[in-house]
């Protein structure tokens, strides 16, 4: 699999372990609000990394995480049943690297490599 120009990593900080089968969805800002631009689910060990094309043009994009679900599915509740973290694109040849750091009642997030 070709690795995307955008990848994610959820890590469920919570339970000290890859958060496995959350849904990921890439957005794009455009003249209308958001398009979507991929989706997917993070595997086994807490990564999506086809989201999207090897090349995004400069812009702002949105990842959105399904946490609702993924929580829901492990009896666990939580204050965010989603999670959106905006972001701008602004170096074409780059990889941006978004990862979530992940439990019931708090997230974090910073640019990875």
């Amino acid at each position: 699999m070709t690795v995307s120009q955008v990848s994610t990593h959820i890590l469920d900080t919570g339970a000290g372990r890859p958060a496995a089968g959350v849904a990921v969805v890439l957005y794009a800002r455009d003249d209308g609000g958001w398009s979507l631009v991929a989706s997917g689910t993070t595997d086994a060990d807490g990564r999506a990394k086809g989201l999207g094309p090897e090349a995004l043009p400069a812009g702002t994009y949105r990842l959105n995480f399904d946490t609702g679900a993924y929580y829901e599915k492990l009896g666990t509740p939580t204050f965010f049943p989603e999670v959106d973290l905006v972001f701008a694109v602004s170096a074409t040849g780059e990889h941006y690297h978004v990862p979530l750091l992940l439990s019931p009642f708090a997230y974090s997030t910073y640019r990875g490599s």
